[in-house]
């Protein structure tokens, strides 16, 4: 895997197509939170809806479900900008 990694060819980015500074402030701003708040999030949301579910809430169980997987990718996304940078070189 080091190898294939090693041969790909590392090409600058185009400068026009940079981070604007709001994507670069808000990147920054929530560079702060631990990645695991995001899963948290998600965890809860699960809960919030299983909870919500059994009260027999079956439409506010699906909409709370459904904020899990935005909440992963957000923290996926976070991981990646921490660790790679969204400029970087």
């Amino acid at each position: 895997m080091q190898d294939i990694l090693q041969r790909e060819p590392k090409t600058s980015p185009d400068p026009s197509q940079r981070e604007g500074s709001l994507a670069r402030s808000i990147e920054q701003q929530t560079a702060k939170l631990p990645s695991d708040v995001f899963l948290w999030a998600a965890l809860g949301s699960m809960a919030g809806s299983l909870i919500l579910t059994i009260a027999g809430a079956q439409k506010k169980a699906n909409f709370i479900g459904q904020w899990a997987p935005s909440l992963l990718i957000l923290g996926l996304y976070n991981k990646m900008v921490k660790l790679h940078g969204s400029d970087s070189v």
